[in-house]
């Protein structure tokens, strides 16, 4: 019942403030739907790291580690999403920035994007899997364009067009996979799509079709993830989108793409060995932190800075899954964990600094801490958590990433891996302490924040804290569950 109730609940919010008319009526319907989310959620996380896999609707929705913390993920970031956004629209709504019509289709889409989400990783069938994603495109365009702007309309425009060649790419992939599967599943036909099928027959698929699967799911699924070169959508998109929309992109959505990537990876590596597909997911890991560290350098636009933010943390995590082996596995597992609870903090730090001073370019906004104080102290914090810094738990999924390319006897990668992630380190300290520290430049007064917003804050900084110094123990065999999943352990 959990696993029928997850997205289903959130499309009935979107539909039910559809019918509505009353921006109170749409804030209530999001926060109870995404509050009901995110304990669903959670509670379906405890369950699966106690008792294993859960399936619903005869085999069509299936919950493993894997997918209960992309679940857990997406449910956490929703709701602090919809408690941001209640004081987030309400600034809009008062500087005339946005309409009423228009704060209507926000709170529709919304959580149709984000039912969209909690389907991804529910559906057993990667076919329906691939729909799915696609689905989160449809809805997550119109909030790329929601400000009605030229350049929001270009943001959306790129979008729609390369996600829309990602995603072509990635049905060739999975029907190519299918047709590596014809003849080899035996009395287990009719569920000849379903990734837990699949999986047990995984060493018996054709390899040549199988290879060429991989390539372009690679491609397709790595063009929604944000990895280089397919990347180029992403700081448009985060840039133009409404701050909470863009934090469900940066920090939820990803995790749906790399789950994409990570149900294929599993098969190829048990059918074609772990060198073929390794060497792919490490090429195009160390490539996306090697293209984000010069543009986080030289960035101007701190909403464009979080975008190659996710582009380098996108990239960390596929190369965590190329280096393999079971530091790999567990790196990449923590780290999608901890950049999920981390990320939304930056985006909504951003988004207090933008709507007070009026403009997202650094050399515009000096001493933050002196008008935000809240904001430009939490603000330094998630640089700090985000970029990898001890203690912060970043660093540790990164160390352990890095040990597995030590372990797999990959320097000259490991090299590359540690260049890219300390020079975006220097480079997000660098802007963040200007950013944060001096005095402002028009002698802004101290200014009153919002307790919507800081509520949402709070309750991302507590995890991000903690997380640092202890991992729960349901937390932590959920995460060596999904490293299991990961390693391809049965």
């Amino acid at each position: 019942m959990t696993l029928f109730l997850l997205p289903l609940i959130p499309l009935c919010a979107g539909l039910l403030s559809l019918a509505t008319n009353s921006r109170a009526a749409w804030e209530r319907l999001n926060l109870a739907a995404f509050a009901l989310v995110a304990g669903l959620a959670f509670k379906l996380a405890g369950d699966v790291a106690a008792h294993g896999a859960i399936s619903a609707l005869n085999g069509f929705l299936r919950a493993d580690a894997l997918s209960a913390l992309v679940l857990g993920l997406t449910g956490f970031v929703s709701l602090v999403c919809a408690i941001y956004a209640v004081g987030y629209f309400r600034h809009d709504e008062s500087e005339r920035r946005v309409t009423h019509a228009q704060l209507r289709h926000y709170y529709v889409l919304t959580p149709l994007f984000v039912s969209a989400m909690l389907l991804v990783p529910l559906a057993d069938n990667l076919g329906v899997m691939w729909v799915a994603i696609e689905s989160t495109t449809l809805a997550s365009v119109l909030l790329v364009t929601f400000y009605n702007q030229k350049t929001s309309f270009e943001a959306g425009w790129k979008y729609i067009i390369i996600g829309s060649v990602g995603i072509a790419l990635a049905l060739f992939g999975t029907v190519l996979t299918y047709y590596s599967a014809v003849g080899r599943l035996g009395p287990e036909t009719h569920g000849g799509m379903n990734w837990s099928v699949l999986a047990r027959v995984a060493d018996k698929l054709n390899p040549q079709a199988m290879r060429l699967a991989f390539i372009m799911v690679l491609l397709g699924y790595g063009t929604k993830a944000g990895l280089a070169p397919m990347h180029t959508w992403k700081p448009d998109a985060y840039s133009e989108a409404p701050v909470p929309s863009a934090a469900l992109l940066g920090a939820g959505f990803i995790n749906c793409a790399v789950y994409g990537i990570i149900r294929f990876d599993v098969l190829a590596e048990k059918c074609l060995g772990h060198d073929f597909p390794g060497k792919l997911l490490v090429g195009f890991g160390i490539a996306s932190i090697l293209v984000a560290a010069p543009f986080v350098l030289v960035q101007r636009n701190f909403r464009r800075l979080l975008a190659y933010s996710s582009i380098d943390h996108a990239g960390i995590m596929v190369a965590g899954l190329g280096f393999g082996g079971k530091l790999g596995a567990l790196g990449a597992a923590l780290h999608m964990l901890f950049h999920g609870v981390t990320k939304p903090l930056m985006f909504f730090c951003a988004g207090n600094v933008q709507q007070q001073f009026a403009t997202p370019y650094f050399w515009k906004v000096r001493g933050v801490m002196r008008t935000l104080p809240w904001t430009g102290g939490l603000f330094l914090m998630a640089t700090l958590a985000v970029t990898g810094a001890p203690p912060f738990s970043i660093f540790q999924s990164e160390f352990n990433i890095l040990s597995a390319a030590l372990a797999a006897d990959r320097g000259w990668a490991a090299a590359l891996f540690l260049g890219g992630v300390v020079t975006i380190f220097a480079g997000f300290l660098v802007h963040m302490s200007k950013l944060s520290l001096g005095t402002p430049a028009h002698g802004e007064p101290l200014a009153a924040e919002c307790p919507w917003k800081l509520g949402a804050m709070a309750l991302v900084t507590a995890p991000v804290i903690t997380l640092g110094f202890w991992l729960p123990g349901p937390l932590y065999e959920l995460v060596r569950q999904t490293a299991q999943i990961i390693e391809g352990v049965p």
